[in-house]
């Protein structure tokens, strides 16, 4: 992958990237739930390589079900 993790503040944002790949959010997402990226005494917490600050896991997890959730459209399928 040619864009560093830290170029992204928070999970949403690779969520909301336009140009990746959903693998590819997924990869940059699971790496970021790693218990290699937590953050020392604080468990609930996960800083990526090169990130300015730790994000909670509950926001990673979060994004990564954000993916798996059917883009919203506009109109109602009754």
């Amino acid at each position: 992958m040619s864009e560093p993790f830290s170029r992204y503040l928070h999970p949403f944002d690779v969520v909301q990237h336009p140009s990746l790949e959903p693998e590819v959010k997924r990869a940059i997402l699971a790496s970021w739930a790693s218990d290699r990226s937590a953050v020392k005494d604080q468990p609930a917490m996960r800083r990526p390589p090169g990130a300015k600050r730790a994000v909670r896991i509950d926001e990673v997890f979060a994004a990564m079900r954000a993916l798996d959730e059917p883009p919203a459209s506009g109109g109602s399928l009754q």
